[in-house]
């Protein structure tokens, strides 16, 4: 039964420890009404990628400040490297992926 509990619980530790954040992270804050504008993370498979909705973890946007949606943010080893949000017209700009990229890049090269 203690088994039990502690693996319902683990999803929960896990979030709320920022664990979300180790290494290399890309994370991409949305809600249902912006899911058409949000990019596809599988260019980063290499690296820790999560799609968090604001009907579902409320707390997390309010932790991390997100105002403006979508917002995708770059981390490493819990710092915030790069955040990139939409506009106006809650579109991220067409080069989220390739700013994403060039601070992943530097990332990897400073670690040498």
């Amino acid at each position: 039964m203690k088994l039990w509990i502690l693996l319902l619980l683990l999803p929960l530790y896990s979030l709320h420890s920022q664990n979300f954040k180790a290494d290399i992270s890309i994370v991409q804050y949305s809600a249902p009404f912006t899911s058409d504008s949000e990019i596809s993370l599988k260019p980063f498979d290499d690296f820790h990628i999560y799609n968090f909705c604001i009907t579902e973890k409320p707390d997390i946007f309010k932790k991390e400040k997100i105002k403006f949606l979508p917002t995708v943010i770059l981390y490493n080893n819990g710092k915030e490297i790069v955040r990139v949000e939409s506009d106006i017209t809650l579109s991220l700009p067409e080069n989220c992926k390739d700013t994403i990229l060039k601070h992943i890049d530097k990332l990897i090269e400073s670690k040498f």
